[in-house]
């Protein structure tokens, strides 16, 4: 591989075929996998070679950043990749020339490459919304890996500061799934640290919402179990607001309300990886780009897109979430077309289980609701352990084993 400023390469050979995929997170991964697998199985795996490029070395694992100890929320992706004989390209991608077929990225050495493709897989993900209120800077939150570790950090650190009203005081913005499930978790981790000190009764959970109800996209149906959670675990719930300025101490709302905080976590609003703008395509109001039943984007030649850039379409005419438990089954889908359209195999129709969420609530439990309406089926421990099973079992890839990673390629359900 050539390197340095002003490098290119493409495929592993000149006559091989490339597909390059953009995005190191669930959705990126599975496709590289699908991609291998398929090939595998179609009979051209010599013919075709499989470039992931990503920023990072880990697999993140994203869900879980609102958990204590973030920082162990990670898998390296070489023990996923490389075993399957994925090259894998540690660079941030800047520019993508659909015409050209060529990808621009920087190294962390700060050398520019060229990176050319047959198929493209955009998969870089989402991001958090930012707010511009004055004080912004101080907030926090637990969209990426260092985001989350910052404020794993931040907390450890509080016991150091100087007594004061709002010290073990946290305020959660939003009040929709990653709130709910941040502001349901901190209060137990603000204990454990404040109990050191003898000062647990210090501590102080706020929920801001803008809207006048819980979890207001995740409709009616599990609301009575988050609010007896919230009110189980006492969270005092501002609704109808939202923030108006903040400081290292305290947030005022937008009511005028002043709050002393030394915590405020920002958990409101996302939208599609920026990238999805160098696509010249349709994207919907959060970013995404429109992509058929096989997950091309639509009207643009080779190019596909899978995860939280792709707004796809799901059972019964809904459209696919930005969530963990569409981007794993879409990478797999997205990674099989691929192969399958440079080798001259039938595509696979995206075909995702049906909808279903569990939503994590701390001490108190978890509720987990099944289909687009969200009919609740398991409340509390019940539904605590299935939680406990998708964080720390289903979601991620095995390690080390090629033969094992393929085999979970090949099954497109979300276990």
């Amino acid at each position: 591989m050539v390197r340095g400023r002003g490098a290119a390469f493409g495929g592993w050979g000149e006559t091989m075929k490339s597909v390059l995929v953009v995005g190191g997170g669930f959705a990126g991964v599975w496709t590289a996998a699908g991609a291998v697998r398929a090939a595998r199985e179609i009979g051209g795996g010599e013919d075709l070679g499989v470039t992931l490029v990503s920023g990072g070395d880990d697999l993140v694992v994203r869900p879980r950043l609102y958990e204590d100890d973030p920082e162990s929320m990670r898998v390296p992706l070489d023990r996923v990749l490389g075993p399957i004989g994925v090259r894998r390209v540690t660079a941030t991608v800047t520019g993508i020339d659909t015409r050209a077929r060529t990808v621009r990225a920087v190294e962390r050495t700060g050398g520019e490459l060229t990176l050319r493709y047959d198929k493209l897989v955009l998969a870089t993900g989402s991001q958090l919304v930012r707010p511009g209120f004055p004080g912004a800077q101080h907030l926090f939150d637990v969209d990426t890996l260092p985001a989350a570790a910052a404020l794993d950090h931040h907390l450890r650190r509080l016991p150091r500061r100087a007594a004061s009203a709002g010290r073990y005081t946290a305020v959660v913005v939003g009040a929709g799934f990653t709130g709910l499930e941040v502001a349901t978790g901190l209060g137990e981790r603000l204990r454990a640290i404040a109990d050191r000190q003898d000062a647990g009764e210090e501590v102080r959970i706020v929920l801001v919402d803008r809207g006048e109800a819980l979890g207001p996209e995740l409709g009616a149906g599990p609301r009575r179990a988050i609010e007896g959670a919230v009110d189980e675990l006492k969270i005092e719930r501002r609704l109808g607001r939202t923030v108006a300025s903040a400081t290292p101490e305290a947030v005022t709302l937008s009511d005028g309300e002043v709050i002393p905080a030394a915590t405020v976590v920002w958990t409101a609003g996302i939208a599609a990886s920026p990238l999805t703008a160098q696509i010249p395509a349709e994207r919907d109001r959060a970013g995404r780009l429109s992509v058929d039943a096989y997950l091309r984007v639509a009207g643009v030649l080779d190019v596909y897109a899978a995860g939280d850039v792709a707004a796809a379409p799901a059972e019964d005419g809904h459209t696919t979430m930005l969530s963990c438990q569409h981007a794993l089954p879409m990478g797999k889908f997205a990674g099989h077309n691929v192969a399958a359209d440079l080798l001259g195999a039938d595509p696979l129709p995206f075909a995702p289980d049906p909808y279903t969420t569990t939503l994590d609530l701390g001490p108190a439990g978890a509720v987990s609701t099944r289909g687009w309406e969200r009919v609740v089926e398991m409340v509390g421990e019940e539904a605590k352990r299935l939680k406990q099973d998708i964080n720390t079992q289903w979601i991620y890839p095995a390690l080390d084993d090629a033969d094992r990673l393929l085999d979970q390629a090949g099954r497109f359900s979300n276990l």
